[in-house]
């Protein structure tokens, strides 16, 4: 599933081609995504300038003066750049046709979303989809204060909390385990009881992993292609515990152990990460 990184990577890769130029048109190709495309989006973009591509979550959100296009990558999505003409591939389901590109949403599995609010229904950030997420990452507000307050009273598993995206976003599956590591906090760890200095850690692993993930292109899948169609480094391949079960650690050589943590796959170190 494409990760906090890669979006973002494609939000660069979209803001830095389409941002200040003119929606020609909108196509629907196929519109059973996630939840239907609304058959009267193109009507509000058609002949709009987009004034900017933003990102929240794993969102993308693409404003108009008359309202914001969100867009969700799904499970195996990806959203690019095209040159005029090329052939549509099977699994293309939109495209947006400005005056300068054209970018195309391509969504094997149809998990994605193509959703609008208008601006009349206030700021995007009250959308449903939206409004219950937390901090990002990068915001200076994000330190261990805040996420030591976020884990208050919590009873779950530390690498759940961190999932849930409610205290911070962007921690996923791939990011959570490798944070968790870099901070040498146990997985299983009662969130509730990850101390204040613990959380100064964290909140830095978080960010420097993260920010790795960015530098390698953003990818945590190896079919995962930019917003220019150019595949990412592939970030795993440089993974410290993650997919590495039964392999020494690179700090201390003790084997790498995998968990299963709410039907999900956990990697750690039980020498660097001890309970």
């Amino acid at each position: 599933m494409p990760e906090l990184p890669e979006v973002e990577t494609t939000r660069r890769g979209i803001d830095a081609v389409a941002t200040g130029h003119t929606m020609k048109k909108m196509v629907i190709h196929e519109s059973r995504m996630r939840w239907p495309i609304p058959p009267d989006l193109p009507n509000h973009i058609d002949g709009q300038i987009l004034k900017t591509c933003l990102r929240r979550g794993k969102y993308l959100l693409l404003e108009f003066d008359p309202g914001t296009v969100l867009i969700h990558l799904g499970m195996s999505g990806s959203l690019r750049s095209v040159p005029r003409g090329e052939l549509l591939r099977r699994h293309d389901h939109v495209e947006w046709h400005f005056d300068n590109t054209t970018l195309r949403l391509h969504d094997p599995r149809r998990f994605g979303s193509v959703l609008w609010h208008p601006r009349s229904d206030g700021a995007v950030t009250s959308h449903p989809l939206l409004q219950k997420l937390g901090i990002e990452p990068f915001d200076p507000a994000f330190d261990a204060a805040w996420l030591h307050a976020g884990l208050s009273g919590r009873s779950m598993a530390i690498k759940q909390a961190l999932l849930a995206g409610d205290i911070v976003v962007g921690a996923g599956n791939i990011y959570a385990s490798e944070s968790l590591f870099r901070a040498r906090i146990h997985p299983k760890t009662r969130a509730s009881r990850v101390s204040l200095a613990r959380c100064e850690r964290l909140v830095q692993a978080i960010r420097s992993t993260l920010s790795d993930a960015l530098d390698s292109g953003g990818s945590t899948l190896r079919d995962y292609v930019n917003a220019t169609g150019e595949p990412g480094a592939y970030f795993t391949l440089h993974a410290a515990v993650y997919e590495r079960n039964g392999e020494p650690c690179r700090v201390c050589a003790t084997p790498i152990k995998r968990i299963v943590q709410g039907q999900r796959a956990t990697y750690f170190c039980p020498n660097c990460q001890k309970i």
